[in-house]
């Protein structure tokens, strides 16, 4: 129901914003090529700088190599706070108005069925560096990809980690009702199911609470020896934290989002002290050093793994544009074709769009992220 209502949303959107064109697109000539190409990005927020940052230094660095035909990369940022459907007419606006060559998404997996449907009609490619959700592939959109692993590549790792490593079995899911917490947990529970797992104990809380005692009454009761924690960054932050004042010794894992807009600060590293988390493969190593470096240099801070995947995001674009001769009609395919060793580790795309490929973990120790050995 849920998926005929966006369906039926953005047909409707369409249907007043084209009208006057009597059912014809006015899509730009995919064959012209210009000096100046346009790259989407869309953001949930104007706070969300961690993408800006990203996706800005991908292009300066696009830029240093122009070639002799002079041709630059201009990033085109639009925010997606306000009603629901914002999603749709901001990617509207950057096709239509801005004339872009691809949109870059760090943004959720809801907002995200918006954009994908927004992009299938106009054969723009749409390029997600943030959102996990596993039906925004099943869709079979052949301008979408992907660089995060999706929620059931993520749920595999996990499994494996906890299930067959650590031995640990009995497990309780935490979540919150957020859109992308429920896809999340419900691809766990897929994979638990094919795995031939118990299935888990499943407790849930609104964002609104402070107190998660009730909770770990219902923990302490089934004699629980692991958490895996799907939900908002800041509340999770909160339930980790009086998780460990609580002192219950328990194994805490967590999916990519709860690293969402979150950075491990020197101030709080026992916060996150031994938790286990999805996180991109190749971060800590040699180039994904290098883009910290150069990050902090430029902006001051540390990059968070935001900025990393809207890095490697808009890395992948720029470098389909430029193995597509400049011709914008021709990205999808130079795309799918893609071979890049990018911060986040080698990206490759499978037939649907998703990232090929192994899924990262790491523990948090002295507040580090150390990668997790096979």
């Amino acid at each position: 129901m849920k998926l005929l209502t966006i369906t039926f949303s953005v047909g409707l959107f369409f249907a007043q914003m084209f009208c006057p064109l009597s059912g014809v697109f006015a899509l730009p000539n995919p064959g012209v090529s210009e000096k100046r190409i346009k790259i989407g990005l869309l953001i949930p927020d104007p706070k969300s700088t961690e993408a800006i940052h990203g996706a800005e230094m991908a292009i300066r660095k696009a830029n240093a190599k122009a070639g002799s035909d002079h041709r630059s990369f201009q990033l085109v940022t639009r925010s997606m706070e306000g009603p629901w459907g914002t999603g749709s007419k901001e990617a509207v606006d950057l096709i239509f108005k801005e004339k872009v060559w691809a949109i870059l998404g760090s943004h959720d997996g809801r907002n995200a069925h918006l954009v994908e449907q927004v992009c299938a009609k106009s054969r723009v490619v749409f390029l997600s560096a943030w959102a996990s959700d596993p039906t925004l592939s099943q869709a079979f959109v052949p301008s979408y990809f992907s660089c995060v692993p999706t929620d059931l590549q993520q749920a595999d790792a996990l499994i494996k980690e906890i299930y067959i490593k650590r031995k640990l079995n009995k497990i309780a899911i935490v979540s919150d009702n957020g859109y992308d917490a429920k896809q999340a947990l419900g691809s766990f529970l897929k994979k638990i199911k094919l795995a031939g797992k118990a299935v888990p104990l499943q407790l849930f809380y609104d964002n609104s609470v402070k107190d998660f005692k009730n909770l770990f009454d219902q923990v302490n009761k089934s004699d629980i020896n692991g958490i895996v924690i799907f939900g908002h960054p800041s509340d999770s932050r909160k339930l980790i934290q009086q998780i460990r004042q609580q002192k219950m010794g328990l194994s805490i894992f967590g999916s990519l989002s709860l690293l969402d807009g979150n950075e491990f600060s020197n101030e709080d590293p026992k916060d996150y002290e031994h938790l286990l988390l999805v996180y991109p493969e190749n971060l800590a190593g040699s180039k994904g050093l290098a883009f910290q470096n150069e990050f902090q240099r430029i902006y001051g801070k540390m990059p968070g793994v935001v900025a990393a995947y809207a890095y490697d995001g808009m890395s992948l674009i720029l470098e389909a544009a430029r193995n597509a001769d400049f011709d914008r009609g021709k990205i999808q395919k130079a795309l799918s074709m893609i071979n890049l060793k990018g911060v986040t580790g080698v990206i490759q795309f499978d037939d649907r769009g998703n990232r090929a490929g192994p899924v990262g973990l790491v523990e948090i120790k002295n507040g580090i992220p150390v990668p997790v050995g096979e």
